[in-house]
C-alpha cells in the first residue's frame, strides 16, 4: 500500500529536522569559493568540531564528489572511539540508507555507492605514505605527537580534480599550527564553546566558566583562542604541556608553601598555597589551593594539605606577617614541621632559577593548575605589580617551595647552624658558608626548643644530601 500524502510530508518533514544543512550554524558550513585547499577550525571544547568534520565527510561520501578519503586522529583509539562509533561520529550521524559500514580489521569505512575512507593514526606517520587520497579529515591536529604526519598526507592528496582538507582543533601555539595559519591556501573558522551552548549539558557552561574564565586556559579550550607566548616571560606554556603528566611518581620529600596575603579584606590578594615534591632532581607539582582566605582559613587549608599529602614541611613567607604567620600556623597545629622564610630580593630575582628548572624539564605539574600557569606565563622578567593590578601570589608560593625542594642559594657546602634566644638576643640559623655573616634574611629561624633543634637537624640533613648529589 501506498503511503498517504499526509504519510509522505510527514517522512519528508523529519528528514529535513535532521538533516544537516537545516542544524548547521552558519560557521560549520564549507566555505565558498575555489582557492582554498585546507579548511582549519580552531574552536573550543564542545564547539561541534567532531560533528562538522564528520558531516562534511559525510556529504561528501554521499554525493559521491569524494572518493578516496583519509580520516586522521592522534590515536587508533580516537579513530575507532571518536570518528567512527562516536556520539558525533558516522556511524552515529548517518541515516540508515547511507549508513556506511565499518571493517575494523581493515580499518575502512564504505559507503553504500562504494565511496571509501580509510583510517589512520597520527601515531604511525608512515602508514600514510603512499596511499592517495582526494579528501581528508584531520582531527585534533595540535595534539598530534608526530607533526611528520600532516607531511605524509600533503604528499598524498593528489587525486581528483581538487583535493581538500579539513582541519579541526582546539588551538595551541606550534610550529605547525602557525605555518597553516600563515599559508594563503588556508581558509579559518573560529568558534567558542559557547556558541553550541543549547546542544551542552544544563550547568555545563556556568561550571566551567566560573573555574577557567579569564585564564589562560579557558582563552584556549573554551574561547578558542590562539594563545602565543607572552614577550621576554619567565614561563612558557610549552614548557608547561611539555612536562605536564597525569599522576606523581613516589616522592622523597613534600612541602606545603604559602605566600599569605596582608590583608583579608574584599580587595585584598589571594594567599598562595602551592603542594610540591621531588624525586632525585626532578620536582611534582601537586596542588594549588590558593584563593582568599581569612588568616585562620588559610593555615587550616594548609595544615590540611599537609596532612593529605603526608608532607614533610609547611614552608611560609614572613616578611608581611611576621610572628603571626607562625603563630596562626601553630594555632591550628602546635606539632607542624614549620620553617619561616624571608625575601631579600625581588620577585624575579627569586623566580629565575626555578624558570631554568622548568626550561630545563625538571618540574612536572600533576594535571592543569590553569590559573597559576596564567601567572606564570605572564610574569616578564619587568613584572610590576602597579601595572599589572595583582599580585602573583601563586606563582611566589610555587617559588618557595621549589626554592626549599630544590634551588640552593649558596655553595653547596655543609653549613653552619645555630638558633634564636627566647630572649630575642643571639643569632639567625643560617645556611652560610661561617665567617662573620652569621644569618641572611633568608634564613631559617629557630627557636631554643626541641623542637627548633629538629628542624635545625632536618634542615643539616638535607644540606647534606644536596651536598651528596653535587648541587
Amino acid at each position: 500500500m501506498l503511503p498517504s500524502t499526509a504519510q509522505l510530508y510527514g517522512r519528508l518533514a523529519d528528514a529535513l529536522s535532521n538533516s544537516w544543512r537545516v542544524q548547521a550554524r552558519p560557521e560549520q558550513r564549507e566555505p565558498s569559493g575555489d582557492r582554498w585547499s585546507t579548511w582549519l577550525i580552531l574552536a573550543g571544547r564542545g564547539w561541534g568540531k567532531t560533528r562538522t568534520g564528520c558531516e562534511w565527510i559525510h556529504g561528501h561520501a554521499v554525493a559521491g564528489t569524494a572518493h578516496r578519503i583519509a580520516l586522521v586522529a592522534p590515536t587508533a583509539a580516537d579513530v575507532r572511539d571518536v570518528l567512527i562509533e562516536g556520539p558525533s561520529g558516522f556511524l552515529q550521524i548517518a541515516s540508515n540508507s547511507t549508513r556506511p559500514t565499518w571493517e575494523p580489521s581493515k580499518h575502512r569505512l564504505t559507503w553504500p555507492n562504494g565511496v571509501e575512507a580509510s583510517a589512520f593514526s597520527a601515531e604511525e606517520p608512515e602508514r600514510l605514505r603512499g596511499p592517495q587520497h582526494d579528501l581528508a579529515y584531520c582531527d585534533e591536529l595540535a595534539t598530534w605527537k608526530h607533526p611528520e604526519a600532516l607531511d605524509m598526507l600533503n604528499f598524498g592528496l593528489r587525486v581528483g580534480i581538487r583535493p581538500r582538507k579539513l582541519i579541526t582543533t582546539t588551538p595551541k601555539p606550534s610550529k605547525l599550527l602557525k605555518a597553516i595559519i600563515a599559508d594563503p591556501t588556508t581558509v579559518i573558522t573560529r568558534g567558542a564553546t559557547t556558541d553550541n551552548a543549547k546542544n551542552l549539558a544544563p550547568g555545563f557552561m556556568d561550571g566551567i566558566l566560573r573555574k577557567y574564565g579569564g585564564t589562560r586556559l579557558g582563552r584556549q579550550e573554551i574561547d578558542g583562542e590562539l594563545l602565543l607566548d607572552v614577550p621576554n616571560a619567565l614561563w612558557q606554556l610549552d614548557w608547561l604541556d611539555r612536562d605536564r603528566v597525569a599522576k606523581a611518581p613516589e616522592l622523597e620529600r613534600v612541602v606545603v608553601a604559602i605566600d599569605p596575603a596582608v590583608t583579608s579584606g574584599e580587595d585584598a590578594d589571594e594567599t598562595g598555597i602551592i603542594v610540591a615534591g621531588v624525586v632525585g632532581d626532578h620536582a611534582y607539582v601537586l596542588e594549588d589551593s590558593s584563593g582568599k582566605y581569612q588568616p585562620h582559613e588559610w593555615a587550616q587549608r594548609a595544615i590540611g594539605l599537609y596532612r593529605k599529602h603526608r608532607a614533610d614541611r609547611v614552608v611560609a613567607e614572613v616578611n608581611n606577617g611576621g610572628e603571626m604567620v607562625a603563630s596562626t600556623i601553630r594555632m591550628i597545629d602546635p606539632n607542624v614541621s614549620f620553617k619561616a622564610v624571608h625575601a631579600s630580593r625581588g620577585k624575579v630575582i627569586r623566580a629565575e632559577p626555578c624558570s631554568a628548572l622548568y626550561e630545563q624539564s625538571r618540574v612536572h605539574h600533576v594535571g592543569t593548575f590553569a590559573r597559576l600557569e596564567d601567572q606564570l606565563c605572564s610574569f616578564t622578567s619587568d613584572f610590576n605589580r602597579g601595572a599589572a593590578g595583582y599580585s602573583p601570589d601563586r606563582l611566589d608560593a610555587l617559588v618557595w617551595a621549589l626554592s626549599e625542594l630544590m634551588v640552593m642559594a649558596v655553595e653547596p657546602v655543609l653549613p653552619y647552624f645555630g638558633w634564636q634566644t627566647t630572649s630575642g638576643t643571639g643569632w639567625n640559623g643560617a645556611f652560610h658558608t661561617g665567617g662573620n655573616n652569621a644569618g641572611t634574611p633568608e634564613s631559617a629561624v629557630y627557636s631554643s626548643s626541641p623542637e627548633g633543634f629538629r628542624n635545625m637537624l632536618y634542615d643539616m640533613e638535607e644540606i647534606e644530601r644536596q651536598r651528596r648529589r653535587g648541587w
